[in-house]
């Protein structure tokens, strides 16, 4: 292994404590060794001296500190690896020059000291050490045979000896540097597998459709907050059995486990929200098998989307191609009623201008409804603007005045985009007009507090037949309609407008007559510009 890799591990400081317990505990047996001696003691000449309990004792202080300093100061890792090493060496040499030269057998220390050095140190340095034994013992020999009468032939045990801590610190470093790349190799897949736990449980909670684990024992494992609300499974940490939670779904399960069964389920949850379930198994040892869901009303929504885009950007291409030839149809037959004509054409053109009109108005919506604009609501009151606005309506149809009736209590505020308001009310008061008796209060106007707080209700009520009930469901798709001359757009444009001001548009089930309900807020909102405000239409 290359240096520059060595160079940014980390030091290995429990492993350094350790190589320091081991040497204060030599240390102390040799401080007990020289307090109460024994036979290989005196054979070693280790015999009770000043200078031996002086040796021993600086050992023992030495060894504590560097134990104290592993612990408590862990900086400079390779200078305290080298001043402990390098007092091995000067203790383990001296208490070998004492004992009569390597004959004695003490170097094996050395080894050991060596060896473990190697293990826990980083680069070359082991090197370094084994060169520092080396030259300590060699001299320490070569001065015991000329001024002491040490052996001479104990110059190649040294040598040997010499040699065997180079093998040791080679073998030790190179043992060492596996265990650092296995550490390594394991602390990064560690972090890395951490890491994807975290990516995966982000994914799971951000994901639009639920997702189980369950278990060959049919219990639920874990659950994304998705699936939780889903299933309205409750909180804590012990497994869930899923047969217990949802039959259905258990069973539906326990059926595709068998082979018996389709993989997709459709149900209903708990909340009554139509879902769609699909089973995979997975390749886990424990056999767990991933349960999907899916809100199916949901997918149903997003394709109705998809397709009402689709059609609006079609229709909304036609209508633009229709203008122009509809304008100029529309101008002949203006220009063709000004000439004297018999009974039967002047009843044709009538019918000629009549569709005129009525393709104009389709045309007209499609474009409005490609063209609807980002909502500026204003803080509304509503009483002063719906009386401006049955006059208006009023006046343009040439109503008189106690067909529309309006009913609303002074100081009722909603926000509101006024022209999104006044072109609401306008569609819904004109169907209510067409299917009313337009008899006196045939149709009503009415305003109060809604049904949660910070609400504001517009009811919209005519004394007509009411919608049936096979067509309560599709009153609100484009280009519904129950009357030859509706467009099927009016209520369409009116609840796209709602939702764009964060209002709400239904029907209400009535006795008779149609009774519609815009619900929107009644706290404050930001006005507009002075120059942004609209107008009433």
């Amino acid at each position: 292994m290359s240096d520059w890799l060595s160079s940014t591990w980390e030091a290995n400081w429990r492993s350094f404590q350790y190589f320091n317990l081991y040497r204060l505990v030599l240390a102390a047996f040799f401080c007990l060794a020289i307090i109460f001696p024994h036979e290989w003691t005196s054979r070693l000449n280790l015999l009770p001296s000043p200078m031996l309990f002086g040796l021993t004792g600086a050992y023992m202080v030495a060894t504590i500190t560097g134990l104290l300093l592993a612990t408590h100061w862990q900086h400079r890792f390779n200078r305290q690896l080298s001043t402990q090493v390098m007092v091995d060496i000067a203790v383990v040499g001296a208490l070998i020059f004492l004992s009569g030269g390597v004959g004695s057998g003490l170097s094996v220390l050395l080894l050991v000291s060596l060896a473990a050095a190697s293990l826990v140190g980083r680069g070359r340095l082991v090197l370094f050490y084994a060169a520092v034994a080396t030259v300590v013992i060699l001299l320490i020999q070569f001065y015991g045979i000329v001024a002491h009468g040490f052996d001479p032939a104990s110059i190649v045990q040294a040598g040997l000896i010499s040699a065997g801590f180079f093998a040791t610190a080679i073998l030790a470093r190179l043992l060492g540097q596996r265990v650092m790349i296995n550490e390594d190799l394991a602390r990064r897949r560690g972090e890395a597998l951490d890491n994807q736990i975290h990516i995966s449980q982000r994914i799971e909670e951000r994901m639009l459709d639920g997702v189980l684990i369950v278990s060959r024992s049919a219990s639920v494992c874990r659950f994304n907050p998705v699936a939780k609300t889903m299933l309205a499974l409750p909180d804590g940490d012990k497994a869930l059995q899923l047969a217990a939670q949802v039959p259905v779904l258990a069973d539906a399960l326990a059926g595709w486990i068998a082979g018996a069964g389709d993989d997709n389920l459709l149900f209903c949850g708990p909340d009554g929200r139509e879902l769609r379930a699909r089973f995979e198994r997975t390749n886990s040892s424990a056999g767990e098998v991933l349960v999907f869901l899916e809100d199916f009303g949901r997918i149903k929504e997003r394709a109705q989307q998809l397709k009402l885009a689709s059609l609006g950007r079609l229709t909304a291409s036609i209508a633009h191609e229709i203008r122009n030839p509809l304008s100029a149809i529309g101008h002949a037959g203006e220009l063709l009623r000004e000439e004297r004509r018999s009974e039967m054409q002047e009843r044709l053109l009538r019918i000629l201008n009549d569709n005129v009109l009525r393709l104009d108005r389709i045309v007209k919506d499609i474009l409005e409804l490609g063209r609807q604009k980002r909502a500026e609501p204003e803080l509304l009151r509503v009483d002063e603007f719906c009386a401006g606005f049955v006059e208006h309506f009023s006046s343009a149809e040439g109503l008189p005045p106690n067909i529309l009736v309006l009913e609303a209590p002074t100081h009722q505020f909603l926000c509101f985009d006024r022209s999104h308001l006044h072109q609401i009310l306008w569609n819904l008061v004109s169907n209510a007009l067409r299917h009313s008796s337009k008899g006196p209060g045939a149709v009503r106007i009415e305003v109060g507090a809604g049904a949660s707080e910070g609400r504001v209700e517009l009811h919209v009520v005519d004394d007509g037949p009411g919608v049936p009930e096979a067509v309560r469901e599709q009153i609100f798709e484009p280009f519904f309609t129950t009357h030859t001359q509706g467009t099927g757009l009016g209520l369409f444009i009116a609840r796209e407008l709602c939702a764009t001001n964060g209002a709400s548009l239904e029907l209400l089930a009535s006795a008779s007559g149609a009774h519609f309900i815009v619900a929107g807020r009644n706290d404050t909102c930001q006005l507009p510009e002075p120059n942004g405000a609209h107008g009433a239409n």
